[in-house]
């Protein structure tokens, strides 16, 4: 395939580079341009919130590419430290500070999303803490000395892994959340309360089914939390772990169709037909469930980058992969693979008491979705009984003995 166009990649974060990487493996010979804000080479941010907070790991562990010299040897343009300012979609442009254009024939937005700050007095005090880029990891690892006083605002999956990370650390830790239980909007009250109960084992003192009024301070220093229900929880630090929000801003600002996201069809096309988007930044048609969906997990950029840059060749591939993603929590292992916005019960297959068991979220005897905790190589037949789509015994799906692959149909290839 040999080419005189420009593809132009903005945002260098793990989507945006295996894009990169899929467009040269594919055979496009033309000019590739990835853009990223940050200094680092496009790395993985899963390590961030674990064992590269915990200081076990490296930071060249963190990379996308492993070798030396990737993006050059594979004529990929790789400008880091740089910021697009402006895309018009009429002349096909992108513009970087100084003035610079550079005019592209297919356009990839993996601008990811930024972690939503707390709008309460104090929070910008030194020593509250955010947590997305490799930066913030270094920070708070810096912070998370022997005895000092964390409180972590949000039980969601960064307020757990970093409460967890710091427990391990043998920092004091306070969760602080207005959800009765850790999780429990991602996976409900019974499995929230299985995190639950992990983490008070380990140590940390939860302040659940409360807000945050104020976050105080001396001299300009974090010194403690101030609830909606009129505790002062004491802290040496603050980490905030309340969600993100999608960076539409550049496409917005172009004209672009948006909505919680940058909306993209199921080829992962936005509302200009030679820019397409893919990653966190990115909702997208999901041909499977019928509605269309964003996804915030590592899972999703690795392999919704890739399908992008085929589309941008005009491969034409609908993107209907199953929502997937891990988390680590001292030693709990979990793995979760489907999308259960609306589910009437949780079935457990296994004693939840054991921390080895396996739970489906269901609605009419329909497997919507599926969590392996410390239970290991059955994500494939939980995916087949999600994308078979047919009534499942309840009995036989709570029993461990009769094995999962005997209540799914064969496994259905998915597209890339």
């Amino acid at each position: 395939m040999t080419s005189s166009e420009t593809f132009v990649i903005v945002g260098a974060g793990l989507a945006g580079a295996k894009a990169a990487e899929t467009l040269r493996a594919e055979g496009f010979d033309g000019r590739i341009v990835l853009i990223g804000e940050e200094a680092e080479h496009p790395y993985e941010r899963p390590a961030l919130s674990k064992d590269y907070l915990r200081g076990e790991s490296a930071r060249d562990a963190l990379h996308v590419h492993d070798e030396a010299g990737f993006y050059e040897q594979h004529n990929v343009e790789l400008r880091t430290a740089t910021a697009v300012t402006a895309i018009d979609v009429g002349s096909s442009e992108v513009e970087l500070g100084g003035d610079e254009r550079i005019g592209f024939e297919k356009l990839l937005l993996t601008t990811g999303a930024a972690p939503r700050r707390l709008p309460v007095p104090g929070a910008e005090l030194e020593g509250v803490h955010l947590l997305r880029t490799v930066e913030d990891s270094d920070r708070l690892r810096a912070a998370f000395q022997p005895g000092a006083r964390a409180v972590v605002i949000g039980a969601g999956w960064i307020g757990a892994e970093v409460a967890a990370s710091a427990r391990q650390k043998d920092v004091e830790v306070t969760m602080l959340a207005p959800e009765q239980v850790p999780l429990e909007r991602v996976l409900g009250p019974e499995v929230g309360a299985v995190y639950r109960d992990v983490h008070e084992s380990h140590g940390v003192q939860l302040a659940l089914g409360t807000g945050v009024e104020a976050i105080e301070g001396d001299g300009g220093r974090v010194t403690g939390v101030r609830t909606s229900d009129g505790r002062l929880l004491e802290a040496d630090l603050v980490v905030v772990g309340v969600g993100v929000s999608p960076r539409i801003e550049l496409a917005e600002a172009a004209g672009l169709q948006v909505g919680d996201g940058i909306v993209v069809d199921d080829r992962l096309r936005t509302s200009a037909p030679n820019v397409f988007a893919a990653g966190d930044v990115a909702r997208a048609d999901h041909p499977l469930f019928g509605t269309s969906i964003r996804v915030e997990h590592w899972h999703n950029a690795l392999e919704q980058g890739p399908a992008a840059a085929r589309n941008m060749l005009g491969r034409d591939l609908p993107y209907d992969r199953i929502p997937y993603f891990f988390s680590d929590q001292y030693d709990v292992g979990m793995e979760y693979a489907g999308y259960a916005p609306e589910f009437d019960r949780v079935v457990f297959r296994g004693d939840p008491g054991t921390l080895e068991f396996m739970a489906f979220w269901m609605r009419d005897n329909r497997v919507l979705a599926g969590m392996n905790l410390n239970v290991w190589d059955v994500t494939d037949h939980v995916q087949a009984l999600i994308r078979g789509g047919a009534p499942v015994d309840e009995a036989a799906l709570r029993d461990p003995d009769v094995p999962l692959n005997d209540l799914a149909p064969a496994p259905i290839q998915e597209s890339s």
